[in-house]
């Protein structure tokens, strides 16, 4: 159903992919996650922290449409610091494997000025296509 897009001669990319093809299957959009819990209240402050429970809003509204995380084929990530990013590299590696696994999707990582919650560290929006 997903064809990783690798032209050839170019280097592998690290943590994502460079693009994705995919055949029939259902699209889900998910919408703008940021690191608080279900009742909007952010239990973590630090960058790693928010990362872990942004990416489990996002499997968490996935998974009412029957997806999973291997599903998961854009992720756009929207951070109010790059070196806070940078910084919390191990942490956020860590949180991606054990939530997403090996699933390296398209991504694109903006920093942006601010966001609407004041507390957000980081948001993610996403895109996946559940096999039908």
């Amino acid at each position: 159903m997903m064809q990783v897009l690798q032209p050839p001669g170019w280097a592998r990319p690290r943590g994502y992919s460079n693009g994705i093809a995919t055949e029939g299957g259902k699209l889900v959009f998910i919408a703008g996650q940021i690191g608080w819990n279900a009742q909007c209240e952010f239990v973590e402050e630090s960058f790693g922290g928010q990362f872990r429970q942004t990416l489990r809003n996002i499997l968490a509204v996935l998974a009412e449409a029957g997806g999973r995380p291997e599903h998961i084929v854009r992720l756009t990530w929207y951070v109010v610091d790059k070196q806070e990013y940078l910084a919390a590299g191990a942490e956020v590696g860590a949180a991606y494997k054990e939530l997403m696994g090996r699933n390296f999707p398209t991504m694109a990582v903006v920093q942006v000025g601010a966001l609407v919650e004041d507390a957000a560290r980081l948001e993610i929006e996403a895109m996946a296509v559940v096999p039908a």
